[in-house]
């Protein structure tokens, strides 16, 4: 029983991967570099255009990636587009706060 409910999980966590949107790079914590290898990664693949996204502390390092792909790795990469925003998230003790967005494409 144990064995089904496993494959379950790994059934769910599979069809929200794939639900992911093709060519988007998200910017967590991890090292930059990590995220430049993605993008380079995504173009080396054929793709047009990838788009960085990133929330709060990690829009610093979403910048970061796009200049590092840009200047040292994708020579004919352009900038196409920089939107800002903002979102309403819910804490973990039901109130509110607002977190700031990046969403930086990149084209070829």
């Amino acid at each position: 029983m144990a064995n089904e409910e496993a494959g379950e999980n790994r059934g769910e966590a599979v069809a929200t991967a794939t639900a992911m949107p093709e060519n988007v790079v998200y910017v967590g914590k991890k090292p930059a570099m990590n995220y430049v290898l993605a993008v380079v990664t995504q173009f080396n693949n054929g793709a047009k255009s990838v788009t960085l996204k990133a929330r709060g502390n990690t829009i610093s390092r979403a910048v970061d990636v796009a200049e590092i792909a840009r200047n040292r790795f994708l020579h004919d990469a352009t900038l196409k587009n920089v939107s800002i925003s903002s979102e309403e998230l819910m804490n973990e003790d039901g109130s509110k706060s607002k977190v700031s967005a990046i969403q930086i494409v990149l084209e070829k």
